[in-house]
Formats: C-alpha cells, sequence, structure tokens
C-alpha cells in the first residue's frame, strides 16, 4: 500500500512551553485502519488537529497524499473528514441541512444521492428532517460522522468515535467503519476502547508524553507483546510453590488454587512439556488446563509504564 499521510520531525510547543509533541515521524497507508492509542493528555487530538490544519506546528512537516497541509491547505483539507471528540454540531438545523451545508464548504456540487447513502449507513434516515438539539447523544455522534463524510473524503480521522455510544450503536459504527474501508478510504482513530482498537486496526500506535514509542502492525505486536499463560486448576489448593519449581516464575490466582505460567509462544522452548513433568514429580495434580493470551489493552498499559 502507498502512503496517504507522511508525518516528520512534527513538533507543537505552546505559548507556555509545554511540549505537546516531540519529533513526531509516521507514515501512514492508504486504505488501512491505524489506531492511535495513548492516555489522556498524551497528544492524540493535538496530532490529528494538525494534520486536519486546525493546529499550527511548531516545526515538521505533514503532507497528505502528496500536498503539504500547510502551503496547500484547501487541497488537503477536502480530503480529509474528521469526527472530532466533542459533540459540535448546528443544533437548529436539521440533520439533512447541516450535511448538506458541510459538502457546499468543501466546494462539492450537490449530491442527494450520496447524502442520502450517507444517512441510511448511519440509520438516520428517517431522521433526516428532524433538528439536530432533539436527536439522543448517541445519534448526535452518528449525525457527525454523517457530517465528515458528506464530502467524501479519503481520510477518515475517527477522534473517540463511540464514546458515550451504547455497544449496538457502536456495532453499527463499526459495520460503516468495515465498509469505508473497503471503499478505500483510510481509516485513523483514537479510543479509550480499547478493544475496539484490537478488533478493528491493521496497525496501532502508541503515543505518551507526547512521544510515538511504538508503531506496529497489530498482528506482530500481538505475536511478540502477547504472552501467552497456561492456567491449571489444582486438585488441592498449595501453602507454597516448591523450589524445584522456582526457575519457572509460577503465580498463584488470588484463590490459591490455580496455579498461573506465563510463557513466550516465540521461543524456540515454551517449557509447558518440561513443567508439567516437574509437577508430577512434585505430586502436583490438576484436574483442568487452560491457555489464555494477554490483549491488547495489557500490553499497551505495560508500554505506557515503561516510558512514565
Amino acid at each position: 500500500m502507498s502512503t496517504v499521510i507522511s508525518i516528520r520531525d512534527l513538533c507543537k510547543v505552546y505559548a507556555d512551553g509545554f511540549e505537546a509533541l516531540k519529533d513526531i515521524t509516521l507514515d501512514i497507508k492508504e486504505g488501512e485502519i491505524f489506531a492511535l492509542l495513548g492516555p489522556n493528555g498524551a497528544g492524540k487530538t493535538t496530532l490529528i488537529n494538525i494534520i486536519c490544519g486546525i493546529v499550527n506546528a511548531s516545526s515538521g512537516q505533514v503532507m497528505v497524499a502528496g500536498h503539504d497541509t500547510v502551503r496547500d491547505f484547501r487541497a488537503t483539507r477536502s480530503l480529509i473528514g474528521l469526527v472530532p471528540q466533542e459533540l459540535t454540531t448546528e443544533t437548529f438545523e436539521s440533520v439533512l441541512a447541516t450535511l448538506t451545508f458541510s459538502r457546499g464548504l468543501y466546494g462539492k456540487r450537490p449530491n442527494p444521492e450520496h447524502l442520502q447513502q450517507v444517512l441510511q449507513s448511519m440509520s438516520l434516515w428517517g431522521k433526516k428532517d428532524n433538528i439536530i438539539m432533539t436527536l439522543s447523544g448517541g445519534m448526535k455522534r452518528r449525525v457527525l460522522i454523517a457530517k465528515a463524510l458528506a464530502h467524501e473524503p479519503r481520510i477518515l480521522f475517527l477522534d473517540e468515535p463511540t464514546a458515550g455510544v451504547d455497544v449496538e450503536l457502536r456495532q453499527d459504527m463499526w459495520e460503516v467503519v468495515r465498509s469505508l474501508r473497503g471503499s478505500g478510504v483510510t481509516i485513523i482513530l483514537t479510543t479509550h476502547y480499547i478493544e475496539e482498537a484490537e478488533q478493528m486496526a491493521d496497525r496501532i500506535g502508541v503515543i505518551n508524553h507526547g512521544e510515538l514509542i511504538l508503531v506496529q502492525e497489530k498482528q506482530r505486536l500481538m505475536r511478540e507483546f502477547g504472552r501467552k499463560q497456561l492456567i491449571l486448576s489444582l486438585d488441592e489448593p498449595l501453602g507454597a510453590i516448591p523450589a524445584a519449581l522456582s526457575s519457572y516464575k509460577l503465580e498463584f490466582d488470588a484463590s490459591r488454587e490455580e496455579l498461573v505460567y506465563s510463557y513466550d509462544t516465540n521461543a524456540e522452548h515454551t517449557g509447558i512439556t518440561a513443567l508439567l513433568g516437574e509437577l508430577s514429580v512434585a505430586g502436583i495434580r490438576f484436574h483442568d488446563v487452560r491457555t489464555t493470551q494477554r490483549s491488547l489493552e495489557e500490553i499497551f498499559v505495560d508500554l505506557v509504564k515503561k516510558v512514565r
């Protein structure tokens, strides 16, 4: 896939001296779903706002589809749709009117068929004549996404798009995201629901204290950092782990009725066979065995802790 967004040595320092972004260099590929994760205040929204032309960078360069976002701002903005974190909508307008107005702002010719398709995809067609201020918070979030799609952007930024949205609506939104990616739209999202990033994203970027600390394909990230655990349900609780098993770094669960063994799936030997043999020699019996793997959320928490 070709690069659609190219960021080089991007920095942002505010007037009070706060350094929000520190030498960010990143390429985002055309047609991918890229999840940008980070704690509150990490710099996610600042980075998005600079790419979208809402905030000026202190230094560095951003290119969108070959256009410089400063010199060619009209061209780059027409390629981008943004769903902001805050619910900012023209509350006294109807749903259809706000989409029509938004499309016109980008110099696009009227296209009622496209707007109807967008509203139907967001389950909003039946609400097209409703005044936005009368809608629920979830419906207003849908309007924001529809509004961002009104001018047919090639790149869509979703900044916490499902914050405060019920589970059913979240599922509907992600179906729309999948269909957009299928049509070639590049999606960049931030989310506090990290399981969504695990489910949806092709690549993951982790930002903390204004620094991009990791960019990795999701599957590779899960392989490299997602240690597996072997959980053994004991026939009888143990008072202590025998010294002969200390090399395995076993842990008890809270009830002390299960032993937990963490292992690296990429290692040449997992040590499971040897462990099971030594448990038998030690007279430790178990009636059930299961495996689990660390989630993206656990990996994310560990990465952020390391750079505090």
